[in-house]
């Protein structure tokens, strides 16, 4: 309120001394009076630039402590959302800020969730509720961003006309589109009894399908790695398929089998699983505590979570397989 009142007194004194001034000075004189008004945005801007930076990114993907990380995210994704509130249409800020929802989620209370014993299902289901809550708040937050590139997006998903929502979607729009579908995949992944959103997961697979044709090698790996989960975690009646699974596998090996273990993870408590493979299981799992994290750097703190889950695994096998060969 204070600053409206000091730009409405600019504006008044500019006005009174209109005759003591020529004109080309009055104008000068309004232009840096009534550039006080847009201070606050110039500064939030600033601010939002740097945060949203793949520099800033970096501090919390090379970290080595997941714990650290866990304690700072959600007050980090909070001053995101924060600036968000102040510049909805700010591109950047939008994605940064629901990609760390969908991340946080997926890192820091799926993967906890996953860990917990059976005798304690209330407290994991509790957990799981959380994830989905993200998810799909992240999702919601992201495709506010995809509706400003095409109002009508939604309803022609629902139509099931993919083609023609996702034309107007370029490669700088990929990012955009894989986060949204990671974060609507992973709600269901997350509840698989709630039929409504499984419905709506062929809707992922367009997103998908429309990064891969802007960017065939998006992410190096991350766009493969995505298909191993999807293609190994549905029930058939949704497109689940083993082959097409172990295909993207091979893919995701070839492009960041050196950098990042999640294609081994997510191999293993999919299509392993579901195939009583357990041999595989723990050959996958153990090339996945075998990987030196510090030789990734820029994904070290996802490699790090991932040796976590494997170790944690590979302790109760028995919860996955019926039969298991003895040493």
């Amino acid at each position: 309120m204070k600053s409206a009142t000091r730009c409405e007194a600019a504006k008044v004194q500019a006005v009174r001394t209109r005759w003591a001034v020529s004109l080309p000075a009055l104008a000068l004189l309004l232009a840096v009076l009534l550039s006080g008004c847009s201070v606050e945005k110039f500064a939030l801007k600033k601010v939002s630039g740097m945060l949203t930076s793949s520099s800033s990114s970096n501090v919390f993907t090379s970290d080595n402590d997941p714990d650290f990380v866990a304690q700072a995210l959600p007050f980090a994704i909070k001053l995101y959302e924060s600036l968000l509130s102040s510049l909805p249409d700010d591109p950047g800020l939008r994605l940064r800020t629901g990609s760390l929802y969908i991340m946080y989620a997926n890192a820091f209370i799926e993967s906890p969730a996953d860990m917990i014993p059976r005798t304690e299902m209330d407290k994991r289901d509790a957990l799981l509720a959380r994830a989905k809550n993200l998810y799909l708040r992240g999702r919601d937050m992201l495709m506010v961003g995809l509706e400003r590139r095409n109002p009508a997006i939604r309803r022609q998903l629902q139509e099931r006309k993919y083609d023609q929502a996702l034309a107007p979607f370029g490669k700088a729009d990929t990012d955009l589109l894989y986060w949204t579908a990671l974060g609507w995949l992973a709600a269901y992944a997350v509840d698989p009894f709630d039929m409504t959103l499984g419905e709506t997961v062929p809707r992922t697979k367009a997103m998908i399908e429309r990064v891969r044709v802007l960017a065939p090698d998006y992410g190096h790996g991350s766009l493969d790695s995505f298909y191993v989960g999807y293609y190994g975690s549905l029930p058939s009646s949704l497109g689940g398929d083993p082959a097409k699974a172990r295909d993207y596998f091979a893919k995701a090996q070839a492009l960041a089998g050196k950098t990042d273990t999640s294609s081994l993870l997510a191999l293993a408590t999919t299509v392993s699983v579901k195939e009583q493979n357990a041999a595989e299981f723990k050959d996958l799992l153990g090339r996945v505590l075998a990987f030196d994290s510090n030789s990734s750097l820029d994904n070290r703190l996802v490699n790090i979570i991932n040796q976590r889950k494997a170790r944690w695994l590979l302790q109760h096998i028995s919860d996955y397989f019926v039969e298991l060969d003895q040493p």
